[in-house]
This record gives C-alpha cells, structure tokens and sequence, in this order.
C-alpha cells in the first residue's frame, strides 16, 4: 500500500511529468490582455505567479501550479520598437533551443481590440517576425460585441478586414473573443472555448497535457488530456499484470494506478492535500472492490489462473487502471463542481462512495466484455 510519504513523492513526480505550458502576450496597452488570461488560466498569472526577467523588457511569470508560463512582454509600453522587441525574442528561443521543452515558448497571443477598427503596419511586420521565429502566432480579436449568434457589424467587418490581410497566423484568421460579459448592454462572452481548442491543438505534445491542467474553460480538454495518462498506465500495468494467477500480483498495480491519479487531479487542478486524502482511501477500495470482481468473473473463463491465462490477467491488469482513470476524473469533475463541499473540507467518504460506484461501473463491464469475447472464441 503506497502510504502518505509515498503518495507526495509520486505527486511531485507527476508535476514534473507534466511540466509547463509556455504563452507569450503581445498587443498595446489596454486591449484586454490581462482580462483574456484570467479568463483563460483563472488567475492573474503576472500577479500572483513567480516572475524573473529574461529579456530586457520580458518577464516569464509561472503560476502556482506549475504549469503555465506567461511571457510577458512590455517592449511597446517602454518604447522599443518592433525589431528590437523581436531581436530580443529571437535571442531567447535560441538560448532556449537545446534546453527542456518546459522552456520554450510554445504558443504567442497578438492581441488587437476590435473597438480600434485598425491594425498598424508595425503590428503586422511584428506579427510576420513572431511567425518567422517559428512559433505559432494566434490574432486574438478582444472585445467583440456579440448577441446570439449576431456579432456587431463594424465588429464583424473589422474582422472580415483582418481575414483578407493573409497574415501569417494560426488558421489563417483571427479569433474573435470577449472574455467578460456585458449584461448592461446584452452583450455574452464567447470565443473563449474555440480559442483554447485551437491553442491546444497547436501546441506540441510535449506541452498539451499542461496546457489542458491550466486552463479552467474546457472541461473536455482536461478528460482528454486525463486519458492520454490513463492510457499510460494501463500499458504498464498489462505488462505487470501478464502472470499465470489473474490478479495475484494486484499489489504491484497500486503505485502505477496512485501515480495515475496524482497526474489526473493535477489536471484538474485539485490541490495536493485534497487529493491525497481522497485518492489513498479511494484506491485501497476500488482494489478490494476489484479483487472481487475478478474473482467472480473470471472462473467463468477456462484457462485463467493458468500459464495460458497470462493474457487474461495482462488484460484485467489493463482494466484496471483504465476503470479506475475514468471514474477517478469524473469524481475529479465533481470535485470542481463543489458536490463534495468546499475543496479544503470535502467529504472523503462520499468521494470514495462515488469513487468506488463508478469504479464498479466501468470495471464490470470492461470484465463482461472480456467474457462476452471468451465465450465467442
């Protein structure tokens, strides 16, 4: 059984695994920058995350999980021009080439106020250097005036103009956003979503599972950033669990699948202790809960317990972590959502009721499935 000391070891771990999500922001002063990454990220990251400076009018800010960094960048407020600004960039990716992937810059938001109706050259020549320094480059169109489906018109055209420039970005267009509402005028937030998506889908392996743990917009980001995990451990555990007696060695499971659950409660950004607390207790059960269930089905399968029944049990041992992956991120979900009360005071023992109801779930039907298949061979 992994205990408490164990348990923080594999945590800190999996932080690590799951490194950092690098972003850099650029635009003027005043175009809604900061208001687009609280909204994105749910905090001030320049406020309350870890800052040192890298350039001379660049800072890397870190937010306190870990894993987001945010370059933020003051060359057009200290009156630097664009190619000053962008010599400087060039020299950190370069600086940054041989280092971790947790260093590079993954990602740059050019941010343009849809209200200014203007994009000056400057910006467009700044716009094609981030492009150049190989990085994609998304033109985020903020505070776009939007009811229903009808976005307002000068708004619209602004954009529709931007789209025909053929500038160097992401998609080849801007995304038009409004990261708060205006319920004064009926105006709703939107775009935000499509954003993330799209970032996601931009950033390089190496940087989507962090990128998925930061952000609090996209619920489904984050579970399928959990399965990719999921799908980790169940290959290692198939690989333990290919011995003659089916489940013999399900004690051998247990850091791959507390790890497994280190990693998806970072994901959604439950806290260490919350975590800890609800994941130890959950697990002692769900493997007792799972023992069971092997029990009782696998007699009906001829060959388990024997040599021939290695497949069997590489097959139940996969299961295993793989039911226990997906109802783990759902109690996860539920955890955000506040159905076990406030973070700092939850009720482990609901969560592990849950916990352990899903489990069976998902662990039963994966084992029927495994007879279902048996029984037409």
């Amino acid at each position: 059984m992994v205990n408490n000391t164990d348990a923080r070891g594999q945590w800190e771990e999996e932080s690590r695994k799951l490194g950092r999500f690098n972003l850099a922001v650029f635009g003027k002063t005043g175009v809604g920058k900061s208001t687009l990454i609280n909204r994105i990220f749910g905090e001030s990251v320049a406020r309350t995350g870890t800052g040192r400076p890298v350039t001379q009018s660049s800072s890397l800010y870190v937010s306190r999980s870990g894993t987001l960094g945010l370059y933020d960048t003051r060359g057009f407020e200290l009156g630097l021009s664009a190619d000053e600004i962008l010599a400087e960039l060039r020299s950190l990716i370069d600086s940054k080439r041989t280092a971790d992937a947790a260093e590079h810059i993954h990602a740059a938001y050019y941010c343009v106020r849809a209200g200014d109706h203007r994009l000056e050259p400057a910006e467009r020549e700044f716009i094609s250097g981030l492009h150049e320094l190989g990085i994609p480059v998304f033109l985020v169109l903020t505070q776009v005036h939007k009811k229903g489906e009808v976005f307002r018109p000068e708004h619209a055209e602004f954009a529709q103009f931007l789209y025909n420039q053929n500038l160097p970005i992401y998609l080849g267009r801007p995304f038009l956003t409004a990261a708060l509402p205006d319920p004064t005028l009926g105006y709703e937030s939107h775009g935000i979503n499509e954003l993330v998506a799209a970032t996601y889908q931009a950033a390089p392996e190496a940087a989507k599972s962090a990128l998925a743990a930061a952000q609090i917009v996209d619920r489904d980001l984050k579970l399928k950033a959990a399965r990719v995990r999921i799908k980790v451990a169940a290959g290692l555990a198939a690989s333990v669990g290919a011995s003659p007696i089916p489940f013999s060695d399900a004690a051998l499971l247990v850091p791959i699948q507390t790890g497994m659950m280190a990693a998806i409660a970072q994901i959604y950004r439950v806290p260490m202790d919350a975590a800890l607390a609800a994941s130890l207790a959950a697990s002692a059960a769900a493997t007792n809960a799972g023992r069971a269930l092997v029990v009782n089905t696998l007699k009906f399968i001829p060959g388990a317990g024997t040599v021939a029944g290695g497949a069997v049990s590489a097959a139940v041992a996969s299961s295993f972590p793989y039911a226990m992956g997906e109802a783990w991120a759902r109690v996860c979900g539920m955890m955000l959502d506040g159905k076990f009360g406030p973070l700092e005071q939850m009720d482990n023992g609901k969560i592990r009721s849950v916990f352990v109801d899903e489990f069976r779930k998902m662990f039963s039907s994966s084992l029927n499935n495994m007879r279902k298949k048996d029984d037409q061979a």
